[in-house]
């Protein structure tokens, strides 16, 4: 197994780190301080064809395999890990679920329109009392006439104030259990009864929005169903399993992140007439630091590999997305302390990537959850 970079591989890494360089990274500590979707520099991502990075140019996609789009991603996330959710959210989720499961039309309808980042998307699945257990939903989209009404909420949906394409997934059976979920396109200008609630004032992982949505008699018509009823849960399942590859590149990057401004930083601090990181116990958790997010890095491409050759990569997905964000955390952390009182501060960067980089080990699968999928996985091997 070569994961050697490609020429177009090498190309895609450095146009991507070109652009963070020269416009992320200095407005990430604005996006941080000021919590604002970064709208702009959506628009610039778009011409750069960064957000449809692994979907068809047929669709107006950039055409990349999954290798690139985890590459091109991690870049992102380490200029800001707000602006990688952002942009998982959009193109794993939404963008996935109606290139996997959308028909010719609506592909051509809506998943044209996320790839040139004329429409932004949202996956809308989480609820109060339905974040791991997703068959616990209580959203309902009941038959009327054409279409379906639907009524019920959903919580930490990101992006879900500012999107213009949101799938859903509701239950058009009640009693059915995982079997009577469907998933749906959901327009918020056109369809009546779409109503944020509210976003939420997070730790970090700034600049994307994370939405309470609620569903007032929102009705929606048949044609805007993804597949067929009842295959919603499955479908979700497998969006989720694939968005786990991306949700680990972006703990890579933040990752890569928090060990540049450390190793930076401890060139530079000096002590005792010398740069700390002549120290031994510097340079030892600067070791650390960078063979835990290469190591993470490995997992997640290899999960890319398996995905991209059609197996079976729930497990390496899950060990990918597993390890990448615990590591990132802690790579985070010892960032934190290299940089001695002043990480604590927001004089440096050193905790946002912190703050940022906890949110991984919750979202598409909490590190709990993955441990079950991973045992599960490898008993039944």
């Amino acid at each position: 197994m070569d994961f050697t970079l490609s020429e177009e591989q090498r190309q895609i890494r450095d146009t991507v780190a070109a652009f963070v360089d020269e416009e992320v990274v200095p407005r990430a500590a604005e996006i941080d301080e000021t919590d604002e979707f970064p709208a702009d520099l959506i628009d610039e991502m778009a011409e750069l064809g960064l957000m449809g990075m692994p979907f068809p140019v047929e669709y107006e996609g950039a055409g990349l395999d999954y290798h690139s789009y985890a590459i091109g991603l991690a870049e992102i996330a380490r200029g800001s890990g707000g602006l990688g959710t952002v942009v998982a959210a959009h193109t794993s989720l939404a963008g996935n679920m109606l290139y996997e499961f959308g028909d010719e039309r609506q592909k051509e309808t809506y998943l044209t329109a996320l790839n040139t980042a004329e429409d932004v998307g949202a996956f809308a699945l989480s609820e109060a009392e339905a974040g791991s257990d997703v068959p616990a939903m209580s959203t309902t989209a009941g038959p009327d006439g054409d279409g379906y009404v639907v009524n019920g909420g959903k919580l930490w949906i990101s992006n879900g104030s500012v999107a213009d394409t949101v799938t859903l997934f509701a239950k058009t059976d009640p009693d059915a259990g995982r079997k009577g979920i469907s998933s749906f396109v959901v327009r918020p200008e056109e369809d009546d009864g779409f109503i944020v609630e509210g976003t939420e004032d997070k730790l970090g992982d700034k600049g994307c929005p994370t939405a309470e949505l609620r569903f007032d008699d929102m009705w929606i018509p048949e044609e805007r169903r993804l597949g067929e009823e009842g295959e919603g849960f499955v479908q979700a399942l497998k969006t989720l399993n694939g968005g786990r590859i991306t949700i680990a590149a972006r703990s890579v990057g933040i990752a890569r992140a928090a060990l540049d401004e450390a190793a930076s930083y401890a060139q530079e601090r000096e002590q005792f007439d010398r740069p700390i990181s002549d120290f031994q116990a510097i340079q030892h958790k600067l070791a650390d630091m960078d063979t835990k997010a290469r190591a993470a890095e490995l997992l997640m491409h290899e999960a890319a590999d398996l995905k991209m050759r059609g197996g079976d990569y729930i497990k390496e997905a899950a060990q990918a997305k597993l390890y990448a964000s615990e590591i990132s955390r802690e790579v985070a952390n010892e960032g934190i302390q290299i940089h001695g009182g002043y990480g604590y501060t927001k004089d440096f960067p050193a905790e946002r990537f912190y703050r940022d980089a906890k949110l991984s080990e919750i979202y598409e699968g909490t590190s709990e959850v993955l441990r079950n999928t991973i045992a599960q996985q490898l008993l039944d091997e």
